[in-house]
């Protein structure tokens, strides 16, 4: 005889778990907990088999029949219902981390995992969580080439066009992650291929007159802010690195007694280690700032904490403070720099393409290169460095 609301509402709880028989093989489990659970119990393959529908009342008696005469007709159709609920289960939480943003997020956490740059994951999570913003609640299976287009063209409308041709990339490696782990059947990035503006080929503003650059390390020499930024441009200016691996400096990366700075391969823009001769004139910079470090930390901390490196508008900052336009210099042109006076004075240009670690197509040749390079590096250093030395000082001979 069917169950009635009076029954099942009145069960009281004994000492062990028992039974209330519906029809049709369901039935209401009442356990010593007072909990009443709906079941049904039917046979696939030969084999019986239980079925749990949720707890009396949050299930009534009506949905856990409804549920059941689904169950009955997964059954005539060949289907196990148990197996299907744990399928629709897989369904719904794989439905649940399929937005683009999470995916995105995944993505930036595997990085991480994997040892990418910090400047890298810094750059591709303003990308993605950032920029990428409008995307972030969309079922990824459900984001158009025309919805990624607009997005571009609206960056793109703004003249950044790098920008926007850096985003396409990105978020076109979101979705191959995405298809790789099948929550995604293709990329949508790929159809637009050439439907941006080609970037405008621009340089970072460097001062590359002998006399004006003369003038600049001087001001900086004279600059009497935080004693790292200070440190930082001297070193920047003397090493002819890139700004983020002098932020990123660490103290265990240099042998003083050597005169050698050794910058790791992750950290470096090619992703190929990079040794620095150090001239007496940057090794006098370290002496100066090494107190102000951890003893296995940042050569250059920052302001406010010194387990984390000055930021590049740090640097940059401090230029627009001696009175230098963003349009006039930034931390980056003092490559620029080097390598334009270097040139124009008559250095060895691949020598100067060594010392910038600007990477050689030829692998061989890189290889050759970096070897054989090392003693003229040494020397065209300390060349350089002297040279600063007189152009601060005015002399241009």
């Amino acid at each position: 005889m069917p169950l009635s609301e009076f029954s099942v509402r009145n069960a009281k709880p004994r000492e062990k778990p028992y039974k209330l028989a519906d029809s049709g093989g369901l039935y209401l489990a009442i356990q010593p907990s007072g909990s009443k659970l709906w079941r049904l119990k039917y046979r696939f393959a030969e084999k019986e088999k239980t079925l749990s529908f949720g707890q009396y009342p949050l299930v009534s008696i009506a949905d856990a029949r409804r549920q059941r005469d689904d169950a009955k007709r997964q059954l005539l159709a060949g289907t196990d219902p148990s197996m299907q609920k744990k399928l629709d289960r897989i369904a719904a939480t794989t439905a649940a981390r399929t937005t683009f943003g999470l995916i995105a997020e995944e993505y930036i956490h595997r990085m991480k995992a994997n040892g990418a740059a910090e400047g890298t994951i810094a750059k591709t999570e303003w990308l993605l969580l950032d920029l990428a913003k409008p995307l972030a609640k969309r079922p990824i299976k459900e984001v158009t080439p025309a919805e990624i287009l607009d997005l571009l063209q609206r960056i793109e409308k703004s003249g950044r066009r790098e920008t926007a041709r850096r985003l396409r990339g990105t978020i076109g490696a979101v979705f191959r992650l995405a298809v790789v782990t099948l929550r995604a059947e293709g990329d949508p990035t790929t159809v637009l291929h050439g439907a941006l503006q080609p970037p405008k080929p621009t340089s970072r503003p460097a001062i590359t007159d002998e006399r004006e650059f003369g003038k600049l390390l001087s001001v900086i020499d004279e600059y009497d802010g935080w004693p790292t930024i200070k440190a930082a441009l001297q070193f920047l200016a003397l090493t002819c690195v890139r700004p983020g691996e002098v932020r990123h400096a660490l103290r265990g990366e240099f042998d003083r007694k050597k005169a050698i700075w050794r910058i790791p391969a992750e950290r470096m823009k090619m992703r190929q280690p990079h040794d620095v001769p150090l001239s007496r004139q940057a090794l006098q910079v370290l002496e100066e700032v090494w107190p102000l470090s951890d003893p296995d930390g940042l050569v250059f901390p920052s302001i406010r904490t010194a387990r984390k490196p000055l930021s590049d508008n740090a640097l940059n900052s401090a230029l627009r403070r001696m009175g230098y336009s963003k349009d006039e210099v930034t931390a980056h042109g003092f490559r620029a720099s080097a390598s334009t006076i270097l040139n124009n004075r008559g250095y060895d240009p691949d020598v100067i393409e060594a010392v910038l670690a600007h990477q050689d197509r030829n692998a061989i040749r890189r290889a050759y290169n970096r070897a054989s390079y090392w003693d003229q590096r040494v020397r065209l250093m300390q060349e350089w460095a002297d040279l600063t030395d007189n152009l601060a000082g005015g002399n241009l001979t």
